[in-house]
Order: structure tokens, then C-alpha cells, then sequence
């Protein structure tokens, strides 16, 4: 699964192959088909652990009682590093990209990635604002959609320093407190 991941974040969906992520880990291709009978199915398997995992490191930043402005620095940093580590997307964002060549289960599960980072950002955002839920819920998806581009942005010039650049921009404006 990590292996198939790594794939995915630095080619595209499109560049997941069996054949390649078996000799990528020494197994026979068969052996993956035993697990996930399509494509599909390990995509989607892959975008559903990348959403539990990310959904247990940000509820953990507020279990552990951080203040909003820690908080939304740590999950800021969660995208900047993706980037440090091989100029790599995060897994639903390359997905988002490749939309309409996904079977409908690898969309479904990139959907929730999504809307698990809106809510968890209500909930941050919630913590420090006094506005009405659904300017909140509005606020939430747009920090969402901001970080998501700026990842894009700076990946697509291979340059992490860009994205850096944009946050601090969106940091200095208001729109990342």
C-alpha cells in the first residue's frame, strides 16, 4: 500500500500499474489481484487509508489541546512536506486532477478526503470565531482549496519555496489565521 502510494503521488493515478508495483516490492502481480481485483478497488483502498490517517494526525494536533494558530500552522506543514519529500502531491489532490479517469469508487473516497479536511478545519476555525456555521463551513473550504493549489501551484514548478511564499500571503492577509 505505501509503495502504491508513493506511485500515485508521483505519477498520477494513471501511472499505477499491477505489473509495476508487484516488481516495485518483489511480489507477483497475481498476489495484488488476490487483494483488489481492480484498479479501482486498490485506489480506492489507498485514498481510504490516506483519509484515516490524515483524519487521526489532525484530530490528534487537537486532542492535544493546541491553539488555533499552532493548529493551522501543523496542518499547512502536512502539505509543504508532501512537497519536501520528492515534489510530491497529496494523494486526493493528484486524484482530484485526474477526475474524470476514475472509477467512481476512487472518486467517492477522494470526496471525503476532502470533506474531511473541511470539517476538521470548521472545527478549528470554530475555536477562535464567533461567526455564523456556515460562513464558517465557507471559510473552512476555502483554506482547503487554498492549500490544495498552492501545493499545486509550487509542485508544478518543483519549487516548495512557492508554496511557502503563498502561505505566507494567505498567513499575512487573513485568510490563514
Amino acid at each position: 500500500m505505501e509503495a502504491a502510494r508513493l506511485t500515485v503521488q508521483d505519477l498520477g493515478y494513471s501511472g499505477l500499474s499491477f505489473r509495476e508495483l508487484a516488481k516495485d516490492v518483489g511480489i507477483k502481480s497475481a498476489s495484488i489481484h488476490y487483494y483488489f481485483e481492480t484498479k479501482g478497488a486498490l485506489g480506492a483502498a489507498l485514498a481510504a487509508r490516506y483519509t484515516a490517517h490524515y483524519a487521526e494526525v489532525l484530530d490528534g494536533l487537537l486532542a492535544e489541546g493546541l491553539d488555533v494558530k499552532t493548529c493551522m500552522t501543523r496542518y499547512v506543514d502536512i502539505f509543504g512536506d508532501t512537497l519536501r519529500h520528492g515534489n510530491r502531491m497529496c494523494l486526493a489532490g493528484i486524484l482530484s486532477a485526474e477526475r474524470n479517469e476514475l472509477p467512481e469508487e476512487v472518486r467517492a473516497e477522494v470526496v471525503k478526503y476532502g470533506e474531511m479536511n473541511e470539517r476538521w478545519l470548521e472545527r478549528v476555525l470554530a475555536m477562535h470565531e464567533t461567526a455564523e456555521p456556515d460562513e464558517i463551513r465557507r471559510r473552512a473550504r476555502a483554506i482547503y482549496a487554498a492549500v490544495q493549489g498552492a501545493q499545486l501551484i509550487a509542485h508544478s514548478r518543483g519549487d516548495v519555496s512557492v508554496y511557502e511564499d503563498i502561505v505566507a500571503t494567505y498567513r499575512a492577509n487573513g485568510m490563514i489565521p
